[in-house]
């Protein structure tokens, strides 16, 4: 009796101190959160990772492989025979879209492993003979592999689609990458690890253990302390710069915190990869208790790792520091970025250029946080936003902007509100919540001025009560921002006449150059890119339709118009039968890009630098636009741009790009050369730091 009453003495004493320990790092919320994890109902496997089954008789399979590789998957193993063929199968139904090798490594398994893994094709079998451990198998492995890239990957793992492009995507969007690591699943579906955090008595802890791996606050991709071996990529020639996994941590256990740490000590990051998603069953690869077994290795290699990294830890918090202190401490600071809706890069010119100051941001080492107005964001947008590194805070996780920026208001540093009904809504409860903060208004374009000018052609009493709403609220606005963004200098100039002491700067659209593909010949038609719900571009299309094609049609009969956006399809069948040839949206402009003769830009009325130019003159396509449409864009008629106001004048510009392959080429050229100059990431990047720091 005795016995059993210390046994329970102790296992309270011990749920006490945990009860303690999770208070300190996740707070009573969070505590509250995991206990009811625990005691949540949930199926031994998730329907929904599409798991490979483990009781299957054997038979022989075929594992696709390349003499040159670009990418060498090392496998080590040690028995548990049926998670190795799992593992196996589940790179055959998700192969790598690079060239790759598949190397297994036994480590004199007790079972007949190698005997079996023998009979399967296209991998390349290593024996090892003796034990040599995790450690030394898989530096025997990354020994024999011959691609530039290597993944070392557990046996008790199961890839799912997409799992090593997106970490060696990771490389390709951040220079200084020197590992990454997969968002590691377990197989009921609950998230086992998003990287990991390193206290400073070397004990470490998963980033969003037990979480849902679908919370947007686990997706996107950022720094972290440590990626687990179970999954994790490094160029092979920084593997063999670092010196391997560290021997002494051999047979397991902390090489992978170790090869991390000597990664950051030789300038390179760490990132944890939300789109690369393993499924790993944690511990069977090491089984064992922490006293005779493998996981004995856990508490030896700790005081390993403290011992040869004792400088560097003493820079890492304290253990029992919470963990938003810790995620806190990790970055430079949090700037929260909010527009009506998701971007999205297919669908407008203005999605593409908050995405790159995104992008810009997260490079410069913000944690960017990105709140729809409409609190709504897909997988697919939360997936896209996440691999470039933006945290996005909608429903059902985050109820709206409000609701976030009374627990996180203190780690705000700024707040790009784009569009004034935005910024109208949210620039006083920022003020109100984080006084500390910058609030940076960004007009994307100037409403009113588009509005004005609409009313005008239109003649429309409503619609300049409207604008004269508008113009009312924006110039409003932009006296109280610290700081307000507009996209051109026609704008800045009127902004300095109206309001010459508010602060305005001028941040642009944001073009990649992409180059020209091809040459004039066998280029004839015009493309036109804008949907239909932006009502400069409807007129454009109703103008295009009516008046530009016809002209167009008199001097060159077969002549055509490509429109690429959406456009309801009411409106889509009546301008098709006009002959405009509607394609909705487009995906991957490229291959019009590379085909067309010119890019036309009819706009009567707007506002702003319009991206349907810029993304044109990127790919070096001719741009023929009105006076509205070029205006503010440093162009140059005759040297940069064709200039028509007419539909005659359309027609003019169209006939000489047919006939002028030198004028054709000069425009293209020219073209490139001012998005390369003026509408660059560079500048951009000039801009957001004037306006943050």
């Amino acid at each position: 009796m005795s016995g059993k009453i210390t046994w329970r003495y102790r296992r309270a004493v011990s749920i006490a101190q945990r009860l303690r320990s999770s208070v300190a790092l996740r707070g009573w919320r969070g505590t509250i959160s995991r206990i009811s994890q625990e005691f949540a109902t949930r199926p031994e496997v998730d329907d929904s990772l599409s798991l490979l089954p483990l009781e299957v008789t054997f038979e022989p399979f075929d594992v696709p492989s390349s003499e040159s590789p670009r990418l060498s998957i090392v496998i080590p193993v040690y028995g548990k025979l049926e998670y190795t063929l799992a593992c196996l199968r589940s790179i055959v139904a998700n192969p790598p879209t690079d060239a790759f090798e598949v190397i297994v490594v036994d480590d004199a398994s007790p079972d007949d492993s190698a005997g079996t893994l023998a009979k399967v094709s296209g991998i390349r079998l290593l024996r090892n003979a003796t034990n040599l451990g995790f450690v030394g198998s898989c530096n025997a492995g990354a020994a024999a592999a011959t691609g530039e890239f290597l993944i070392f990957l557990n046996n008790d793992t199961q890839v799912m689609p997409g799992w090593s492009e997106e970490l060696l995507r990771c490389f390709a969007l951040r220079a200084d990458c020197g590992i990454a690591g997969s968002q590691l699943v377990y197989p009921d579906g609950r998230l086992q690890e998003a990287g990991a955090w390193v206290f400073a008595d070397a004990s470490a802890w998963n980033i969003g253990r037990f979480d849902s791996r679908s919370d947007p606050a686990v997706r996107y991709a950022r720094k972290v302390d440590y990626v687990s071996g179970a999954s994790l990529a490094i160029r092979r020639h920084v593997f063999a710069e670092l010196g391997g996994f560290d021997l002494r941590f051999a047979p397991g256990y902390y090489e992978d915190t170790d090869l991390a740490f000597a990664a950051r000590a030789a300038g390179y990051s760490v990132w944890y990869v939300p789109t690369s998603v393993v499924v790993h069953a944690e511990g069977i690869s090491s089984a064992g208790n922490m006293e005779t077994g493998m996981k004995r290795f856990q508490a030896i290699n700790q005081v390993k790792f403290a011992d040869k990294w004792r400088t560097a830890l003493a820079a890492q918090p304290a253990m029992g520091t919470a963990l938003a202190l810790v995620a806190k401490a990790k970055r430079r600071g949090t700037i929260l970025v909010v527009d009506v809706a998701t971007p999205d890069a297919s669908r407008d010119a203005g999605s593409m250029r908050l995405i790159s100051m995104m992008r810009i941001l997260v490079e410069d080492g913000w944690h960017v946080v990105f709140a729809p107005d409409d609190g709504r964001a897909d997988d697919a947008a939360i997936r896209e936003l996440g691999r470039l590194g933006v945290e996005v805070i909608a429903r059902p996780w985050v109820d709206g902007v409000p609701s976030w920026l009374t627990r996180f208001a203190d780690d705000l540093h700024a707040a790009i509100l784009s569009r004034h009904m935005v910024a109208a809504q949210y620039a006083s409860f920022v003020r109100r919540h984080a006084p500390q903060a910058k609030v940076i208004f960004d007009t994307v374009d100037l409403h009113f001025l588009r509005e004005e000018r609409g009313a005008e052609r239109a003649g429309n009493a409503s619609l300049a009560r409207q604008a004269a709403t508008t113009r009312e609220q924006e110039l409003k606005l932009i006296a109280e921002a610290d700081i307000t963004f507009v996209v051109s200098d026609y704008e800045r100039d009127l902004l300095s006449r109206l309001m010459p002491s508010a602060n305005v700067d001028l941040l642009s659209t944001i073009q990649e150059v992409h180059g020209r593909t091809g040459g004039h010949a066998g280029r004839r038609d015009l493309l036109f890119i804008g949907g239909f719900g932006h009502p400069p571009n409807a007129d454009a299309m109703h103008w295009m339709a009516s008046e530009i094609l016809p002209a167009l049609r008199r001097v060159v009969p077969d002549a055509n118009i490509l429109v690429a956006g959406d456009v309801p399809e009411g409106h889509r069948r009546s301008l098709s039968d006009t002959g405009l040839r509607m394609l909705g949206r487009v995906p991957d402009l490229e291959p019009l890009m590379s085909s067309a003769l010119a890019s036309i830009a009819p706009l009567r009325f707007g506002a702003g630098v319009k991206g349907k130019i810029n993304m044109a003159m990127s790919h070096g396509l001719p741009v023929i636009g009105t006076t509205v449409a070029v205006e503010g864009m440093r162009l140059e008629d005759g040297n940069d741009v064709l200039v028509a106001d007419t539909a005659e004048a359309f027609a003019d510009a169209y006939v000489r790009l047919v006939h002028d392959a030198g004028l054709w080429r000069s425009l293209s050229d020219h073209a490139i050369d001012n998005v390369r100059t003026h509408f660059s990431a560079e500048a951009a990047r000039d801009a957001l730091r004037r306006a943050i720091l």
